[in-house]
Protein backbone atom coordinates (compact mmCIF):
# COMPACT_ATOMS: atom_id res chain seq x y z
CA UNK A 1 0.00 0.00 0.00
CA UNK A 2 1.46 3.55 -0.85
CA UNK A 3 0.86 6.47 1.41
CA UNK A 4 -0.12 9.61 -0.13
CA UNK A 5 -0.12 12.90 1.69
CA UNK A 6 -2.19 16.33 0.47
CA UNK A 7 -0.63 19.67 2.36
CA UNK A 8 -1.78 22.85 2.45
CA UNK A 9 -5.42 22.75 1.01
CA UNK A 10 -4.90 25.71 -0.68
CA UNK A 11 -5.06 27.93 2.66
CA UNK A 12 -8.20 26.46 4.11
CA UNK A 13 -10.01 26.44 1.09
CA UNK A 14 -13.31 24.35 1.01
CA UNK A 15 -13.15 22.06 -1.75
CA UNK A 16 -9.49 22.46 -2.10
CA UNK A 17 -9.10 19.15 -2.09
CA UNK A 18 -10.81 18.40 1.47
CA UNK A 19 -14.29 18.42 0.83
CA UNK A 20 -13.73 16.54 -2.15
CA UNK A 21 -11.31 14.80 -0.06
CA UNK A 22 -14.67 12.93 0.88
CA UNK A 23 -14.73 11.74 -2.98
CA UNK A 24 -11.26 10.57 -2.56
CA UNK A 25 -12.46 7.14 -1.55
CA UNK A 26 -12.63 6.58 -5.26
CA UNK A 27 -8.75 6.36 -5.94
CA UNK A 28 -7.12 2.73 -6.74
CA UNK A 29 -7.23 0.38 -3.77
CA UNK A 30 -2.99 0.22 -3.58
CA UNK A 31 -3.21 4.16 -2.45
CA UNK A 32 -3.95 4.73 1.39
CA UNK A 33 -5.52 7.95 2.34
CA UNK A 34 -3.65 8.74 5.46
CA UNK A 35 -2.71 12.17 6.22
CA UNK A 36 -3.85 16.00 4.99
CA UNK A 37 -3.24 18.95 6.04
CA UNK A 38 -5.98 21.23 6.25
CA UNK A 39 -9.71 21.57 7.93
CA UNK A 40 -12.69 22.67 6.19
CA UNK A 41 -13.99 26.61 6.79
CA UNK A 42 -16.50 28.46 5.90
CA UNK A 43 -19.39 26.72 4.38
CA UNK A 44 -19.42 22.94 5.02
CA UNK A 45 -21.51 21.66 7.57
CA UNK A 46 -20.86 20.42 10.70
CA UNK A 47 -21.24 16.59 9.95
CA UNK A 48 -19.39 16.76 6.60
CA UNK A 49 -16.50 18.75 8.18
CA UNK A 50 -16.28 15.35 11.31
CA UNK A 51 -16.13 12.88 8.83
CA UNK A 52 -13.86 14.86 7.04
CA UNK A 53 -11.62 15.52 9.85
CA UNK A 54 -11.45 11.76 10.73
CA UNK A 55 -11.23 10.48 6.91
CA UNK A 56 -8.24 12.48 6.72
CA UNK A 57 -6.60 11.40 9.93
CA UNK A 58 -7.47 7.84 10.24
CA UNK A 59 -8.63 6.36 12.76
CA UNK A 60 -7.30 7.35 16.30
CA UNK A 61 -8.38 11.85 15.18
CA UNK A 62 -6.36 12.69 18.51
CA UNK A 63 -3.64 10.45 18.58
CA UNK A 64 -2.24 11.73 15.57
CA UNK A 65 -3.46 15.60 15.48
CA UNK A 66 -0.29 16.86 16.00
CA UNK A 67 1.56 14.49 13.41
CA UNK A 68 -0.98 14.68 10.53
CA UNK A 69 -3.68 17.71 11.16
CA UNK A 70 -0.80 19.37 9.93
CA UNK A 71 0.23 23.36 10.88
CA UNK A 72 -0.74 24.70 7.35
CA UNK A 73 -4.58 25.32 7.69
CA UNK A 74 -5.10 29.08 7.54
CA UNK A 75 -7.99 29.36 9.42
CA UNK A 76 -9.92 31.88 12.07
CA UNK A 77 -11.18 29.12 15.60
CA UNK A 78 -14.72 30.76 14.93
CA UNK A 79 -14.47 29.44 11.21
CA UNK A 80 -14.39 25.87 12.19
CA UNK A 81 -16.03 25.90 15.99
CA UNK A 82 -18.70 27.59 14.10
CA UNK A 83 -19.58 24.58 11.70
CA UNK A 84 -17.93 21.75 13.54
CA UNK A 85 -18.46 22.34 17.29
CA UNK A 86 -17.29 19.30 18.35
CA UNK A 87 -13.86 20.23 16.79
CA UNK A 88 -13.82 23.24 18.80
CA UNK A 89 -10.68 21.99 20.60
CA UNK A 90 -8.78 21.05 17.37
CA UNK A 91 -9.52 24.33 16.12
CA UNK A 92 -7.77 25.95 18.96
CA UNK A 93 -4.78 24.26 18.75
CA UNK A 94 -5.11 24.37 14.73
CA UNK A 95 -5.44 28.31 15.23
CA UNK A 96 -1.76 28.36 17.51
CA UNK A 97 0.34 25.93 15.02
CA UNK A 98 -0.74 28.41 11.71
CA UNK A 99 0.99 31.30 13.05
CA UNK A 100 3.40 31.22 9.77
CA UNK A 101 2.08 28.37 7.63
CA UNK A 102 4.34 29.03 4.57
CA UNK A 103 7.42 28.87 6.87
CA UNK A 104 5.91 25.23 8.49
CA UNK A 105 5.14 24.05 4.85
CA UNK A 106 9.01 23.99 4.55
CA UNK A 107 9.60 21.68 7.42
CA UNK A 108 6.19 19.49 6.97
CA UNK A 109 7.04 18.81 2.91
CA UNK A 110 10.27 17.67 4.03
CA UNK A 111 8.90 15.56 7.15
CA UNK A 112 6.18 13.59 4.79
CA UNK A 113 9.09 12.97 2.36
CA UNK A 114 11.19 11.76 5.23
CA UNK A 115 8.31 9.52 7.30
CA UNK A 116 8.20 7.62 4.04
CA UNK A 117 4.92 9.47 2.04
CA UNK A 118 5.82 8.39 -1.53
CA UNK A 119 3.45 11.02 -3.07
CA UNK A 120 3.28 14.04 -1.86
CA UNK A 121 0.90 17.13 -3.22
CA UNK A 122 0.99 20.93 -2.24
CA UNK A 123 -1.78 22.87 -2.77
CA UNK A 124 -1.15 26.44 -1.95
CA UNK A 125 0.48 28.85 -4.55
CA UNK A 126 2.77 29.88 -2.29
CA UNK A 127 4.41 26.47 -1.72
CA UNK A 128 6.13 26.46 -5.22
CA UNK A 129 9.72 27.30 -3.83
CA UNK A 130 9.28 24.89 -0.57
CA UNK A 131 8.03 22.12 -3.16
CA UNK A 132 10.61 22.33 -5.33
CA UNK A 133 13.32 22.36 -2.99
CA UNK A 134 11.73 19.50 -1.20
CA UNK A 135 11.65 17.33 -4.68
CA UNK A 136 15.54 18.07 -5.43
CA UNK A 137 16.23 16.62 -1.61
CA UNK A 138 14.11 13.65 -2.04
CA UNK A 139 14.55 12.24 -5.44
CA UNK A 140 12.68 9.33 -4.70
CA UNK A 141 9.26 11.17 -3.80
CA UNK A 142 6.87 12.43 -6.31
CA UNK A 143 5.54 15.75 -5.97
CA UNK A 144 2.62 17.94 -7.22
CA UNK A 145 1.89 21.15 -6.67
CA UNK A 146 -1.45 23.24 -7.49
CA UNK A 147 -1.61 26.35 -9.23
CA UNK A 148 2.38 26.90 -9.65
CA UNK A 149 4.51 26.42 -12.57
CA UNK A 150 7.89 25.17 -11.19
CA UNK A 151 8.30 21.46 -12.20
CA UNK A 152 11.19 18.94 -11.88
CA UNK A 153 11.64 15.54 -13.00
CA UNK A 154 10.03 14.38 -9.67
CA UNK A 155 7.73 17.28 -9.66
CA UNK A 156 4.42 18.35 -11.20
CA UNK A 157 2.10 20.80 -11.33
CA UNK A 158 -1.84 20.66 -11.55
CA UNK A 159 -4.58 23.50 -11.78
CA UNK A 160 -8.14 23.36 -12.23
CA UNK A 161 -8.56 26.89 -13.45
CA UNK A 162 -11.64 29.50 -13.61
CA UNK A 163 -11.16 31.43 -16.42
CA UNK A 164 -13.67 30.32 -18.36
CA UNK A 165 -16.22 30.50 -15.99
CA UNK A 166 -15.29 34.48 -14.71
CA UNK A 167 -15.18 35.23 -18.57
CA UNK A 168 -18.95 33.80 -18.18
CA UNK A 169 -20.07 35.56 -14.93
CA UNK A 170 -18.38 38.45 -16.34
CA UNK A 171 -20.97 38.59 -19.03
CA UNK A 172 -23.88 38.06 -16.60
CA UNK A 173 -22.64 40.63 -14.30
CA UNK A 174 -22.71 43.08 -16.92
CA UNK A 175 -26.59 41.71 -17.99
CA UNK A 176 -28.03 42.35 -14.24
CA UNK A 177 -26.17 45.07 -13.16
CA UNK A 178 -28.53 48.08 -12.62
CA UNK A 179 -25.42 50.47 -13.30
CA UNK A 180 -22.09 50.19 -15.33
CA UNK A 181 -19.81 49.31 -12.49
CA UNK A 182 -19.04 45.84 -11.24
CA UNK A 183 -17.05 45.09 -8.15
CA UNK A 184 -14.69 42.30 -7.14
CA UNK A 185 -13.06 41.33 -3.93
CA UNK A 186 -9.96 39.87 -4.01
CA UNK A 187 -7.63 38.17 -1.95
CA UNK A 188 -4.17 38.59 -3.22
CA UNK A 189 -2.92 40.66 -6.46
CA UNK A 190 -1.42 37.22 -7.91
CA UNK A 191 -1.43 35.97 -11.31
CA UNK A 192 -4.49 33.73 -10.41
CA UNK A 193 -6.30 36.40 -9.55
CA UNK A 194 -5.65 38.79 -12.31
CA UNK A 195 -6.22 36.33 -15.20
CA UNK A 196 -9.97 35.81 -13.42
CA UNK A 197 -10.21 39.47 -12.83
CA UNK A 198 -9.58 40.35 -16.39
CA UNK A 199 -11.83 37.32 -17.93
CA UNK A 200 -14.30 38.53 -15.94
CA UNK A 201 -13.96 42.47 -17.14
CA UNK A 202 -13.66 41.09 -20.75
CA UNK A 203 -16.87 39.15 -20.47
CA UNK A 204 -18.54 42.27 -18.97
CA UNK A 205 -17.43 44.30 -21.70
CA UNK A 206 -18.87 41.62 -24.63
CA UNK A 207 -22.09 42.28 -23.24
CA UNK A 208 -21.75 46.47 -21.88
CA UNK A 209 -18.69 48.33 -23.61
CA UNK A 210 -19.21 50.86 -21.07
CA UNK A 211 -18.53 48.29 -18.01
CA UNK A 212 -15.81 49.03 -15.41
CA UNK A 213 -14.84 46.76 -12.80
CA UNK A 214 -13.50 48.23 -9.34
CA UNK A 215 -10.86 45.70 -7.25
CA UNK A 216 -11.19 45.53 -3.48
CA UNK A 217 -8.25 43.25 -1.98
CA UNK A 218 -8.10 42.04 1.30
CA UNK A 219 -4.74 40.50 1.54
CA UNK A 220 -6.14 37.17 2.75
CA UNK A 221 -7.83 34.08 1.77
CA UNK A 222 -10.25 34.06 4.82
CA UNK A 223 -11.26 36.88 6.31
CA UNK A 224 -15.05 37.13 6.58
CA UNK A 225 -14.86 41.25 7.84
CA UNK A 226 -12.55 41.89 5.55
CA UNK A 227 -14.58 40.76 3.01
CA UNK A 228 -17.82 41.90 4.29
CA UNK A 229 -16.12 45.73 4.67
CA UNK A 230 -14.91 45.31 0.58
CA UNK A 231 -18.68 44.28 -0.56
CA UNK A 232 -20.00 47.03 0.98
CA UNK A 233 -17.23 49.12 0.10
CA UNK A 234 -17.63 48.36 -3.73
CA UNK A 235 -21.52 48.21 -3.40
CA UNK A 236 -21.66 51.59 -1.53
CA UNK A 237 -19.49 53.16 -4.65
CA UNK A 238 -22.13 51.80 -6.92
CA UNK A 239 -20.99 48.26 -8.01
CA UNK A 240 -24.50 46.66 -9.59
CA UNK A 241 -23.06 43.16 -8.63
CA UNK A 242 -20.18 41.52 -7.37
CA UNK A 243 -17.72 38.73 -7.50
CA UNK A 244 -14.89 37.70 -5.55
CA UNK A 245 -12.19 35.11 -4.81
CA UNK A 246 -12.09 34.58 -1.59
CA UNK A 247 -12.66 31.58 0.43
CA UNK A 248 -15.54 32.76 2.37
CA UNK A 249 -19.56 33.28 1.74
CA UNK A 250 -19.31 37.01 3.15
CA UNK A 251 -19.63 38.91 -0.55
CA UNK A 252 -22.78 36.81 -1.42
CA UNK A 253 -24.29 37.17 2.12
CA UNK A 254 -23.59 41.20 1.82
CA UNK A 255 -24.74 41.59 -1.41
CA UNK A 256 -28.14 39.80 -0.74
CA UNK A 257 -28.56 41.82 2.32
CA UNK A 258 -28.15 45.31 -0.41
CA UNK A 259 -30.58 43.51 -2.78
CA UNK A 260 -27.75 42.82 -4.92
CA UNK A 261 -26.58 40.12 -7.81
CA UNK A 262 -23.32 38.41 -6.90
CA UNK A 263 -21.34 35.26 -8.12
CA UNK A 264 -20.11 31.93 -5.65
CA UNK A 265 -17.07 30.99 -5.68
CA UNK A 266 -15.45 27.94 -5.60
CA UNK A 267 -17.98 25.84 -3.39
CA UNK A 268 -22.10 26.18 -3.89
CA UNK A 269 -23.48 29.31 -2.16
CA UNK A 270 -26.32 29.28 -3.69
CA UNK A 271 -28.11 28.19 -0.41
CA UNK A 272 -26.22 31.43 1.61
CA UNK A 273 -28.44 33.74 -0.62
CA UNK A 274 -30.93 32.18 -2.72
CA UNK A 275 -32.66 35.42 -4.12
CA UNK A 276 -29.40 37.08 -5.25
CA UNK A 277 -26.71 34.28 -6.09
CA UNK A 278 -27.13 34.66 -9.97
CA UNK A 279 -24.23 31.77 -10.41
CA UNK A 280 -20.53 30.80 -10.09
CA UNK A 281 -17.67 28.92 -10.48
CA UNK A 282 -16.90 25.39 -8.70
CA UNK A 283 -14.16 22.77 -8.83
CA UNK A 284 -13.32 19.43 -8.54
CA UNK A 285 -10.21 18.29 -6.99
CA UNK A 286 -10.91 15.06 -7.30
CA UNK A 287 -10.59 14.83 -11.21
CA UNK A 288 -7.08 15.47 -10.90
CA UNK A 289 -6.01 13.66 -7.79
CA UNK A 290 -7.71 10.07 -9.14
CA UNK A 291 -6.40 10.33 -12.60
CA UNK A 292 -2.79 11.34 -11.49
CA UNK A 293 -2.50 8.42 -8.65
CA UNK A 294 -4.36 6.38 -11.01
CA UNK A 295 -1.21 6.91 -13.45
CA UNK A 296 1.04 6.68 -10.76
CA UNK A 297 -0.12 3.50 -9.99
CA UNK A 298 -0.23 1.68 -13.52
CA UNK A 299 3.36 3.34 -13.88
CA UNK A 300 2.58 6.22 -16.41
CA UNK A 301 4.12 8.36 -13.81
CA UNK A 302 7.31 7.91 -11.97
CA UNK A 303 10.26 9.93 -9.92
CA UNK A 304 11.91 10.62 -13.07
CA UNK A 305 9.54 11.83 -15.79
CA UNK A 306 7.52 14.33 -14.50
CA UNK A 307 9.40 17.58 -15.91
CA UNK A 308 6.67 18.32 -18.25
CA UNK A 309 3.51 16.80 -16.88
CA UNK A 310 1.25 19.83 -16.22
CA UNK A 311 -2.77 19.42 -15.59
CA UNK A 312 -4.37 22.77 -16.96
CA UNK A 313 -7.85 21.77 -16.57
CA UNK A 314 -10.77 24.09 -17.65
CA UNK A 315 -14.27 23.12 -18.38
CA UNK A 316 -13.31 20.54 -21.20
CA UNK A 317 -13.26 17.26 -18.57
CA UNK A 318 -15.17 18.52 -15.89
CA UNK A 319 -13.26 19.60 -13.03
CA UNK A 320 -14.71 23.22 -12.94
CA UNK A 321 -18.29 23.62 -13.36
CA UNK A 322 -20.11 26.89 -13.86
CA UNK A 323 -22.83 27.36 -11.09
CA UNK A 324 -23.70 28.39 -8.05
CA UNK A 325 -24.28 25.16 -6.70
CA UNK A 326 -24.00 21.40 -7.97
CA UNK A 327 -25.96 21.06 -11.33
CA UNK A 328 -27.48 24.51 -11.34
CA UNK A 329 -25.55 26.60 -13.97
CA UNK A 330 -27.56 29.31 -13.36
CA UNK A 331 -29.98 30.03 -10.90
CA UNK A 332 -33.69 30.01 -12.23
CA UNK A 333 -34.53 33.54 -10.28
CA UNK A 334 -32.46 35.38 -13.00
CA UNK A 335 -32.54 33.24 -16.57
CA UNK A 336 -35.43 35.13 -17.73
CA UNK A 337 -33.25 38.88 -16.89
CA UNK A 338 -30.91 36.89 -18.65
CA UNK A 339 -32.93 36.24 -21.24
CA UNK A 340 -34.06 40.14 -21.24
CA UNK A 341 -30.53 41.50 -21.97
CA UNK A 342 -29.69 40.83 -25.90
CA UNK A 343 -26.45 41.95 -27.56
CA UNK A 344 -25.05 41.37 -31.30
CA UNK A 345 -22.84 38.38 -32.16
CA UNK A 346 -21.58 37.92 -35.75
CA UNK A 347 -24.09 40.46 -37.09
CA UNK A 348 -26.80 38.59 -35.11
CA UNK A 349 -28.95 39.57 -31.91
CA UNK A 350 -28.88 36.92 -29.18
CA UNK A 351 -29.85 36.92 -26.08
CA UNK A 352 -26.91 36.93 -23.21
CA UNK A 353 -28.42 33.47 -21.38
CA UNK A 354 -28.21 31.79 -24.84
CA UNK A 355 -24.92 33.27 -25.79
CA UNK A 356 -23.36 31.99 -22.22
CA UNK A 357 -24.93 28.78 -22.39
CA UNK A 358 -23.66 28.78 -26.12
CA UNK A 359 -20.04 29.17 -25.22
CA UNK A 360 -20.68 27.04 -21.70
CA UNK A 361 -20.89 24.09 -24.39
CA UNK A 362 -18.22 25.25 -26.61
CA UNK A 363 -15.69 25.04 -23.92
CA UNK A 364 -16.57 21.81 -22.53
CA UNK A 365 -16.34 20.47 -25.83
CA UNK A 366 -12.52 22.33 -26.29
CA UNK A 367 -14.18 23.93 -29.10
CA UNK A 368 -12.38 27.33 -30.81
CA UNK A 369 -13.45 30.23 -28.34
CA UNK A 370 -11.28 31.35 -25.53
CA UNK A 371 -11.68 34.01 -23.88
CA UNK A 372 -7.98 35.52 -23.68
CA UNK A 373 -7.87 35.34 -27.84
CA UNK A 374 -5.78 38.43 -29.25
CA UNK A 375 -5.72 41.37 -30.30
CA UNK A 376 -5.55 41.94 -26.21
CA UNK A 377 -3.24 44.68 -25.00
CA UNK A 378 -2.35 45.19 -21.46
CA UNK A 379 -3.85 48.34 -18.82
CA UNK A 380 -0.63 50.31 -20.53
CA UNK A 381 -1.59 49.94 -24.06
CA UNK A 382 1.30 46.89 -25.08
CA UNK A 383 -0.03 44.54 -26.94
CA UNK A 384 0.59 41.21 -25.04
CA UNK A 385 -1.49 38.55 -27.39
CA UNK A 386 -1.47 39.13 -31.10
CA UNK A 387 -4.43 39.05 -32.80
CA UNK A 388 -5.38 35.38 -33.36
CA UNK A 389 -3.19 33.98 -31.49
CA UNK A 390 -4.44 32.85 -27.93
CA UNK A 391 -2.68 33.62 -24.79
CA UNK A 392 -0.54 30.59 -23.55
CA UNK A 393 -0.27 28.74 -20.22
CA UNK A 394 3.28 30.77 -19.36
CA UNK A 395 1.07 34.00 -20.49
CA UNK A 396 -1.84 33.14 -17.76
CA UNK A 397 0.95 32.25 -14.83
CA UNK A 398 2.90 35.18 -15.11
CA UNK A 399 0.01 37.80 -15.63
CA UNK A 400 1.06 41.21 -14.15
Amino acid sequence: MIAFALIGVGDGKVGDGFVEGVALAQVPADFRWLAGTGVCAGQAPAAECRVLLHHTLGEDLHHHLDFHLLELADIEVPSLAAFCPAEEEIARRLHKLAADHHALAVVRVSTFAREGFKIVFTTSFGFMDQTLDAAKKYPNVIFAHASGFKRAPNMATYMADFYQLYYLNGMMAAAVSKSDKLGYVGAFPVPELKRHISAFAMGARAVNPKATVSVKWINAWFDPNKAREAAEALISEGAGALAFTEDTASVVQTAAARKIPSFAHYSPMYKFAPDYVVSGQLVHWDKIYIDFLTKVRTGTYTNKNLQTVDYWNLLRGGSVELGAQDGMAINPKWVPALKARTITVAGKKTSVYDRVMALKADMEKGGKFDPFVGPLKDRNGILRVPAGKVASIADLNNMS
